[in-house]
Protein backbone atom coordinates (compact mmCIF):
# COMPACT_ATOMS: atom_id res chain seq x y z
CA UNK A 1 0.00 0.00 0.00
CA UNK A 2 2.64 2.14 0.72
CA UNK A 3 4.82 1.65 -2.48
CA UNK A 4 1.85 2.04 -4.27
CA UNK A 5 1.31 5.52 -2.55
CA UNK A 6 4.88 6.29 -3.41
CA UNK A 7 4.23 5.58 -7.00
CA UNK A 8 1.59 7.70 -7.32
CA UNK A 9 2.73 10.60 -5.66
CA UNK A 10 6.13 10.32 -7.74
CA UNK A 11 3.80 10.21 -11.27
CA UNK A 12 1.81 13.01 -10.47
CA UNK A 13 4.94 14.96 -9.69
CA UNK A 14 6.15 14.29 -13.30
CA UNK A 15 2.73 15.38 -14.62
CA UNK A 16 2.91 18.45 -12.96
CA UNK A 17 6.39 18.95 -14.31
CA UNK A 18 5.23 17.83 -17.75
CA UNK A 19 2.48 20.98 -17.17
CA UNK A 20 5.41 23.34 -16.43
CA UNK A 21 7.56 22.67 -18.91
CA UNK A 22 4.69 22.67 -22.01
CA UNK A 23 3.42 26.21 -20.78
CA UNK A 24 6.74 27.69 -21.25
CA UNK A 25 7.39 26.38 -24.09
CA UNK A 26 4.34 27.54 -25.34
CA UNK A 27 4.66 30.65 -23.52
CA UNK A 28 8.31 30.85 -25.21
CA UNK A 29 6.80 30.64 -28.96
CA UNK A 30 3.96 33.31 -27.63
CA UNK A 31 7.21 35.51 -26.79
CA UNK A 32 5.78 36.09 -23.28
CA UNK A 33 8.85 34.27 -22.09
CA UNK A 34 13.12 34.12 -22.84
CA UNK A 35 13.44 30.26 -21.97
CA UNK A 36 16.73 31.03 -22.56
CA UNK A 37 17.08 33.81 -20.00
CA UNK A 38 17.25 33.48 -15.75
CA UNK A 39 15.44 32.33 -14.46
CA UNK A 40 13.62 30.05 -16.65
CA UNK A 41 16.28 28.30 -17.80
CA UNK A 42 17.08 27.17 -14.77
CA UNK A 43 13.93 25.68 -14.05
CA UNK A 44 13.42 24.16 -17.77
CA UNK A 45 17.09 22.49 -17.34
CA UNK A 46 15.86 21.42 -13.96
CA UNK A 47 12.57 19.57 -15.24
CA UNK A 48 14.95 18.59 -18.72
CA UNK A 49 17.27 16.72 -16.10
CA UNK A 50 14.33 15.23 -13.97
CA UNK A 51 13.04 13.76 -17.06
CA UNK A 52 16.01 12.19 -17.89
CA UNK A 53 17.12 10.49 -14.79
CA UNK A 54 13.55 9.18 -15.02
CA UNK A 55 13.96 7.85 -18.33
CA UNK A 56 16.79 5.85 -17.71
CA UNK A 57 16.15 4.90 -14.40
CA UNK A 58 13.23 3.30 -15.88
CA UNK A 59 14.87 1.59 -18.96
CA UNK A 60 17.64 -0.07 -16.41
CA UNK A 61 14.84 -1.37 -14.07
CA UNK A 62 12.93 -2.68 -17.28
CA UNK A 63 12.57 -6.20 -17.79
CA UNK A 64 12.59 -6.05 -21.52
CA UNK A 65 14.79 -2.86 -22.83
CA UNK A 66 13.76 -3.45 -26.24
CA UNK A 67 9.81 -3.26 -25.96
CA UNK A 68 10.46 -0.28 -23.41
CA UNK A 69 12.35 1.55 -25.91
CA UNK A 70 9.46 0.42 -28.56
CA UNK A 71 6.64 1.89 -26.44
CA UNK A 72 8.39 4.83 -24.62
CA UNK A 73 9.81 6.60 -28.13
CA UNK A 74 8.28 9.78 -27.05
CA UNK A 75 9.55 9.92 -24.07
CA UNK A 76 12.93 9.54 -25.32
CA UNK A 77 12.56 12.42 -28.13
CA UNK A 78 11.00 14.38 -25.03
CA UNK A 79 14.33 14.34 -23.70
CA UNK A 80 16.38 15.39 -26.67
CA UNK A 81 18.76 18.06 -25.21
CA UNK A 82 17.45 21.42 -27.07
CA UNK A 83 18.06 23.72 -23.98
CA UNK A 84 20.44 26.24 -23.65
CA UNK A 85 22.96 23.98 -21.85
CA UNK A 86 23.70 22.77 -25.12
CA UNK A 87 25.00 25.08 -26.89
CA UNK A 88 26.58 23.62 -29.60
CA UNK A 89 24.34 24.61 -31.96
CA UNK A 90 25.00 28.20 -31.63
CA UNK A 91 28.62 28.05 -31.41
CA UNK A 92 27.75 26.23 -35.22
CA UNK A 93 25.86 29.26 -36.13
CA UNK A 94 22.69 26.98 -37.33
CA UNK A 95 20.80 28.73 -34.70
CA UNK A 96 17.59 27.68 -36.71
CA UNK A 97 18.17 24.50 -36.15
CA UNK A 98 18.86 24.79 -32.37
CA UNK A 99 15.67 26.63 -32.12
CA UNK A 100 13.61 24.14 -34.27
CA UNK A 101 15.07 21.19 -31.85
CA UNK A 102 12.90 22.70 -28.93
CA UNK A 103 9.95 21.47 -31.02
CA UNK A 104 10.83 17.62 -29.26
CA UNK A 105 10.00 19.13 -25.25
CA UNK A 106 6.73 19.62 -26.77
CA UNK A 107 6.41 15.62 -27.16
CA UNK A 108 6.50 15.47 -23.60
CA UNK A 109 2.43 15.97 -23.88
CA UNK A 110 2.60 13.00 -25.76
CA UNK A 111 4.58 11.39 -22.78
CA UNK A 112 2.47 13.28 -20.62
CA UNK A 113 -0.81 11.12 -21.99
CA UNK A 114 1.17 7.72 -21.21
CA UNK A 115 1.12 8.78 -17.89
CA UNK A 116 -2.61 9.03 -17.56
CA UNK A 117 -3.11 5.54 -18.13
CA UNK A 118 -2.00 4.59 -14.48
CA UNK A 119 -4.63 6.46 -13.20
CA UNK A 120 -7.50 6.69 -15.64
CA UNK A 121 -9.38 4.05 -18.05
CA UNK A 122 -9.15 6.49 -21.40
CA UNK A 123 -11.21 4.75 -24.60
CA UNK A 124 -9.55 5.55 -28.09
CA UNK A 125 -11.46 8.83 -28.55
CA UNK A 126 -10.00 10.17 -25.65
CA UNK A 127 -6.28 9.02 -25.82
CA UNK A 128 -6.78 9.91 -29.51
CA UNK A 129 -7.87 13.54 -28.40
CA UNK A 130 -4.64 13.88 -26.22
CA UNK A 131 -2.28 13.35 -29.29
CA UNK A 132 -4.16 15.65 -30.83
CA UNK A 133 -3.86 18.29 -28.91
CA UNK A 134 -0.16 17.95 -29.09
CA UNK A 135 0.00 17.46 -32.71
CA UNK A 136 -1.82 21.17 -33.27
CA UNK A 137 0.49 22.63 -30.40
CA UNK A 138 3.95 20.84 -32.40
CA UNK A 139 2.61 22.00 -35.84
CA UNK A 140 1.57 25.30 -34.61
CA UNK A 141 5.13 25.93 -33.31
CA UNK A 142 6.42 24.75 -36.85
CA UNK A 143 4.24 27.04 -38.48
CA UNK A 144 4.82 29.85 -36.62
CA UNK A 145 9.09 29.45 -36.61
CA UNK A 146 9.01 28.42 -40.73
CA UNK A 147 6.43 31.50 -41.68
CA UNK A 148 7.85 34.14 -38.94
CA UNK A 149 4.76 34.69 -37.77
CA UNK A 150 3.07 34.80 -33.36
CA UNK A 151 2.26 31.61 -32.15
CA UNK A 152 -1.39 32.69 -31.36
CA UNK A 153 -1.58 33.31 -35.25
CA UNK A 154 0.31 30.11 -35.86
CA UNK A 155 -2.69 28.25 -33.24
CA UNK A 156 -5.47 30.03 -34.94
CA UNK A 157 -4.16 28.39 -38.08
CA UNK A 158 -3.11 25.05 -35.97
CA UNK A 159 -6.85 24.62 -35.42
CA UNK A 160 -8.67 25.89 -37.96
CA UNK A 161 -7.04 23.59 -40.43
CA UNK A 162 -7.16 20.69 -37.69
CA UNK A 163 -11.11 21.20 -38.00
CA UNK A 164 -10.90 21.35 -41.70
CA UNK A 165 -12.68 24.47 -41.27
CA UNK A 166 -9.60 26.68 -43.49
CA UNK A 167 -11.18 30.05 -43.24
CA UNK A 168 -8.20 30.80 -45.41
CA UNK A 169 -6.96 33.98 -43.55
CA UNK A 170 -3.86 32.59 -43.12
CA UNK A 171 -1.76 30.62 -45.23
CA UNK A 172 2.06 28.61 -45.60
CA UNK A 173 4.25 29.60 -47.40
CA UNK A 174 7.09 27.39 -47.03
CA UNK A 175 7.39 23.86 -47.25
CA UNK A 176 7.56 23.05 -43.56
CA UNK A 177 4.50 25.01 -42.93
CA UNK A 178 2.89 23.54 -46.08
CA UNK A 179 3.37 19.71 -44.14
CA UNK A 180 2.70 20.91 -41.13
CA UNK A 181 -0.93 21.68 -43.14
CA UNK A 182 -0.99 18.28 -44.69
CA UNK A 183 -0.41 16.63 -40.77
CA UNK A 184 -3.27 18.93 -39.39
CA UNK A 185 -5.31 18.14 -42.88
CA UNK A 186 -4.96 14.30 -41.85
CA UNK A 187 -5.56 14.67 -38.17
CA UNK A 188 -8.96 16.54 -39.08
CA UNK A 189 -10.11 13.24 -41.24
CA UNK A 190 -8.71 11.11 -38.63
CA UNK A 191 -10.53 12.76 -36.07
CA UNK A 192 -13.75 13.02 -37.08
CA UNK A 193 -13.37 9.44 -38.54
CA UNK A 194 -12.51 8.27 -35.09
CA UNK A 195 -15.32 10.48 -33.80
CA UNK A 196 -18.37 8.71 -35.47
CA UNK A 197 -17.12 5.81 -35.19
CA UNK A 198 -16.91 5.84 -30.93
CA UNK A 199 -20.16 7.67 -31.48
CA UNK A 200 -21.85 4.55 -33.20
CA UNK A 201 -19.97 2.31 -31.45
CA UNK A 202 -21.36 3.64 -28.24
CA UNK A 203 -24.99 3.50 -28.94
CA UNK A 204 -23.86 -0.23 -30.14
CA UNK A 205 -22.75 -0.86 -27.11
CA UNK A 206 -25.46 0.38 -25.21
CA UNK A 207 -28.55 -1.46 -27.34
CA UNK A 208 -26.45 -4.48 -26.71
CA UNK A 209 -26.65 -3.40 -22.94
CA UNK A 210 -30.29 -3.34 -23.14
CA UNK A 211 -30.71 -6.52 -25.36
CA UNK A 212 -28.50 -8.37 -22.70
CA UNK A 213 -30.18 -7.31 -19.73
CA UNK A 214 -33.52 -8.07 -21.51
CA UNK A 215 -32.36 -11.48 -22.29
CA UNK A 216 -31.05 -12.36 -18.73
CA UNK A 217 -34.46 -11.24 -17.56
CA UNK A 218 -35.67 -14.23 -20.37
CA UNK A 219 -33.28 -16.50 -18.87
CA UNK A 220 -33.97 -15.98 -15.31
CA UNK A 221 -37.56 -16.15 -15.87
CA UNK A 222 -37.04 -19.46 -18.07
CA UNK A 223 -35.04 -21.05 -14.97
CA UNK A 224 -38.33 -19.94 -12.65
CA UNK A 225 -40.56 -21.43 -14.86
CA UNK A 226 -38.49 -24.63 -15.28
CA UNK A 227 -38.45 -24.71 -11.27
CA UNK A 228 -42.23 -24.42 -11.07
CA UNK A 229 -42.96 -27.18 -13.54
CA UNK A 230 -40.32 -29.30 -11.71
CA UNK A 231 -42.41 -28.37 -8.74
CA UNK A 232 -45.80 -29.39 -10.32
CA UNK A 233 -44.21 -32.70 -11.54
CA UNK A 234 -43.03 -34.20 -8.35
CA UNK A 235 -46.46 -33.30 -7.06
CA UNK A 236 -48.27 -35.25 -9.77
CA UNK A 237 -45.60 -38.09 -8.94
CA UNK A 238 -46.34 -38.06 -5.48
CA UNK A 239 -50.02 -37.58 -5.78
CA UNK A 240 -49.88 -40.61 -8.55
CA UNK A 241 -48.34 -43.21 -6.28
CA UNK A 242 -50.81 -41.45 -3.25
CA UNK A 243 -53.64 -43.06 -5.44
CA UNK A 244 -52.46 -45.63 -6.24
CA UNK A 245 -51.56 -46.75 -3.08
CA UNK A 246 -55.30 -45.91 -2.09
CA UNK A 247 -56.70 -48.42 -4.96
CA UNK A 248 -54.18 -51.27 -3.41
CA UNK A 249 -56.29 -50.88 0.07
Amino acid sequence: MHNKLTYIIYQVIIAILAIISIVMLLAYYAKEIDIDAYPYNLIDNGIWLVFVVDYFTRLVLADDKKAFFKHHIFDLLSIIPASSLFFFFRIAQIGETFRMLKLFRLLRLIGFTGRLASFFKRNELVYYLYISIAVIMVTAAMFCISEKVSYQTALWWAITTATTIGYGDVIPKTGIGRGAAIILMLLGIGFIGMLTGTITEFFAKKDEAAMSKQLDRLEAENHQLHAELDEIKQLLVAHTKQDDHDNDK
